[in-house]
């Protein structure tokens, strides 16, 4: 995706940066989650508090060319991705301070922190493996299987520029190494049904439709099957079976939710307010009710959506700035093989 240049996207926000008054009680939250029920998660915060949550939502890496684009003067106290990588990109361009907290340290596992306290993960998002119960006798049990000469021409999986597949990627090269990892994902392309396309929930069609016998996906996609009509989803859902990669060893990837503060934040301690309110009992059970979501914190009930997909273990080896820390060497094994 293409950007203005940071001078015409100074000039754009700087009428646009209005909208955010920057004000004693206020905090300035740029946020990639589009949810409408985050309302009420910030009601709750402004409830409790008396500081007034001002939010601008877009794509992440919009937001990440804005925050550039206002440098210093950027009125943005709190930066929010839906995912690991694109945190990482914020960091990488210097747009996150480190800040510490005992409340977070307490609740949120060492492995969901950034190792110099730059973002903490706020809820985990899950990548598993799908596969049609008619067609399929024994699914694959691992990532790692999924580059199996028996699943030849009957994978469906999303695009290198997909940032969940360039997590699973870069988790996969710091368990196995990048040769490794390179033989793995030319297996994957080898395997491919069709050419990367769509999102989640188009790979998950696929299998409905026939085009593939296993997908990959985000737990949340298969999930919003069951909670309301999902067009080419929710039909034929019953047919779709589910595995959770890797319950004999590292366990199932999980990508994270992540929050952080900004490097120009003008009301830090407003900031790191609402950074700890999100590790909350209330925040982490909003996490999980409004996208079917895990929450960070452990002990934190999940909905009952979650219910379908049953336990799991996740991945806790594999540290998740790690998803940061190889994202490059990942993108160059996905442009070597072919996966487009």
């Amino acid at each position: 995706m293409r950007f203005p240049s940071p001078l015409k996207l100074a000039a754009v926000f700087a009428l646009s940066a209005l909208a955010l008054p920057v004000q004693a009680e206020d905090v300035n939250v740029y946020s990639s989650r589009h949810y409408d029920s985050d309302d009420a998660l910030y009601a709750r915060f402004t409830e409790e508090t008396g500081i007034t949550v001002n939010r601008i939502e877009a794509k992440a890496d919009e937001l990440i060319a804005r925050l550039e684009a206002e440098g210093k003067n950027s009125p943005a106290d709190v930066f929010i991705t839906v995912d690991v990588g694109r945190m990482a990109r914020a960091e990488n361009a210097g747009l996150l301070q480190p800040f510490t907290s005992d409340v977070i340290e307490a609740r949120i596992p060492a492995h969901f922190q950034h190792p110099d306290n730059l973002w903490f993960g706020v809820s985990q998002r899950a990548r598993i493996i799908f596969y049609a119960k008619d067609r399929v006798v024994t699914p694959p049990a691992t990532y790692e299987d999924l580059a199996a000469p028996e699943w030849k021409g009957k994978v469906c999986i999303r695009s290198s520029s997909n940032i969940y597949n360039q997590s699973l990627l870069a988790s996969i090269i710091e368990t196995h190494g990048e040769e490794s990892a390179k033989v793995w994902a030319a297996g994957v392309v080898g395997n491919m049904a069709r050419a990367p396309q769509g999102g989640d929930t188009d790979q998950l069609r696929g299998i409905i439709s026939g085009e593939c016998d296993v997908a990959v996906a985000n737990h949340y996609y298969f999930l919003r099957g069951f909670a309301k009509d999902v067009d080419g989803l929710t039909a034929g859902i019953d047919g779709i079976g589910w595995v959770w990669p890797n319950q004999d060893g590292r366990g199932a990837h999980v990508n994270l939710a992540t929050a952080s503060m900004t490097a120009s934040s003008p009301n830090p301690e407003a900031a790191a307010k609402l950074l700890e309110f999100l590790v909350s009992d209330f925040a982490q059970a909003h996490f999980a009710a409004a996208n079917n979501e895990y929450p960070a914190v452990a002990g934190v009930s999940t909905n009952g959506n979650t219910d379908h997909l049953g336990e799991f273990s996740a991945d806790e080896t594999t540290d998740t700035a790690a998803f940061s820390r190889n994202s490059a060497k990942a993108q160059a094994i996905f442009n070597e093989v072919g996966w487009n």
